[in-house]
């Protein structure tokens, strides 16, 4: 799924995948051969119910983004960064990643 929208001419692009939400679903429901559905049609249809709640965290997500840059706590930078779009058609990030320009220090492990 694609998200887009222009804040001030400063264009945005969010991708976000349902495939996520889907295998952890199957993974707290595991299919099993007493279901009345086969598994092809099973997964089809965590699927689906992953696309509505990545739409709704998509909602979610942004809305909050926007009142925390209309309030104040956030600038749009500080919010999108990462999802901005560059003249060259990919967002801030893609081009991070590609180019390897940050190197966090890897997490540690929690005690």
């Amino acid at each position: 799924m694609i998200a887009q929208f222009k804040w001030r001419d400063m264009p945005v692009t969010i991708r976000a995948s349902a495939k996520g939400y889907a295998a952890i679903w199957l993974r707290r429901h595991p299919y099993s051969n007493s279901m009345r559905l086969t598994r092809t049609d099973y997964e089809r249809r965590a699927l689906e119910k992953g696309k509505i709640a990545v739409y709704s965290m998509l909602r979610d997500w942004i809305k909050g983004q926007v009142i925390a840059i209309e309030t104040g706590m956030l600038s749009f930078e500080a919010a999108f960064l990462g999802q901005i779009m560059l003249p060259t058609g990919e967002t801030v990030l893609e081009r991070i990643e590609r180019d390897n320009v940050l190197s966090l220090p890897a997490p540690t492990p929690a005690h």
